[in-house]
């Protein structure tokens, strides 16, 4: 499994493998063994040694409960030393990191698209009554009212050119603030939504791990998901 090369005074000695992993801050899993190519992208000059370090399983990775599992490198560095004691491995990833153990989600189709519909409609009325109270709190009617009259000498009927700018002007503006339509984003730029959610699982993440460092290391050992 090693490859053999010649220094500069001629002799021939074994050159040591080198395994490359690189693993993200938070890995989703779905089952309760856990094989190490789940977990991380790994690549080595030997095929046949990188095929079988992806079949090594990694003992008590999660329990049997769903929840999140803190794990470091070094049990998945020790889980490949028991099989190659003489396999150099380089991490190139997160030293701390997540197993996030879900089961397999059973949710029928017609199930899924009620809870689409439910989000869109709980979003939509929760938008609109925001706008409104924003509205009423800065009493955007009679503003528009003096505007008008100001510009025009003609008292507002609430039915004005302004009234319907502004209208038009805010579903724009969402549709551009958000860069999303129909499905497709205007941009190739990420959308404000998905970076706040990406901020969001990335402090999430850090907590999660900050917070399983200061407990002892016996509760640590009883592989409990976090929080529990």
């Amino acid at each position: 499994m090693s490859d053999t090369i010649k220094n500069e005074e001629g002799e021939i000695r074994m050159a040591r493998q080198i395994l490359y992993l690189k693993i993200d801050a938070n890995v989703e899993v779905h089952d309760e063994k856990v094989y190490l190519k789940d977990i991380a992208e790994m690549i080595c000059s030997d095929q046949a040694v990188e095929n079988r370090v992806k079949t090594l399983s990694l003992d008590h990775a999660v329990g049997k409960e769903p929840g999140r599992y803190v794990k470091s490198v070094m049990e998945i560095v020790t889980c490949i030393r028991k099989e190659f004691p003489d396999l150099e491995i380089h991490n190139l990833g997160e030293a701390d990191f997540i197993l996030t153990y879900e089961k397999k989600s059973q949710l029928s189709e017609t199930l899924s698209w009620a809870k689409t519909v439910a989000v869109c409609i709980l979003s939509f009325f929760g938008a609109g009554f925001s706008i409104m109270t924003f509205n009423n709190d800065v009493n955007i009617t009679n503003l528009f009212g003096q505007i008008y009259e100001l510009f025009t000498g003609q008292t507002s009927d609430g039915f004005t050119v302004l009234e319907i700018s502004y209208s038009l002007g805010i579903g724009l503006g969402i549709i551009l603030f958000f860069n999303h339509f129909a499905g497709k984003k205007l941009t190739q730029d990420p959308t404000p939504l998905e970076v706040q959610m990406r901020t969001y699982e990335d402090d999430v993440n850090q907590t999660v791990i900050e917070e399983s460092r200061h407990k002892p290391k016996k509760e640590q050992a009883a592989n409990r998901p976090f929080g529990k």
